[in-house]
């Protein structure tokens, strides 16, 4: 990840005036809030991602089969 320094944020400055941060990522996309003089955080603005039905179904398929691959692997011995 490349990060521009412009979009760089102490921890203090954040907590101190968030509305600072907000302003940043509108104008740059993201931000990153240091702590303790390391990249510790990004905000982002938030974007709505619309799934079809079909992918819908695929990542719900796909979360079942993840918590439950210890049963699935006995059922198909």
């Amino acid at each position: 990840m490349n990060i521009n320094t412009q979009n760089l944020v102490t921890m203090t400055e954040a907590n101190q005036n968030f509305s600072k941060v907000v302003k940043k990522v509108e104008e740059n996309g993201q931000v990153v809030i240091l702590k303790n003089n390391k990249p510790t955080y990004v905000v982002s603005k938030f974007t709505n991602i619309v799934l079809t039905e079909d992918e819908l179904a695929m990542v719900v398929a796909q979360r079942i089969l993840k918590e439950h691959a210890k049963a699935f692997k006995e059922l198909s011995k």
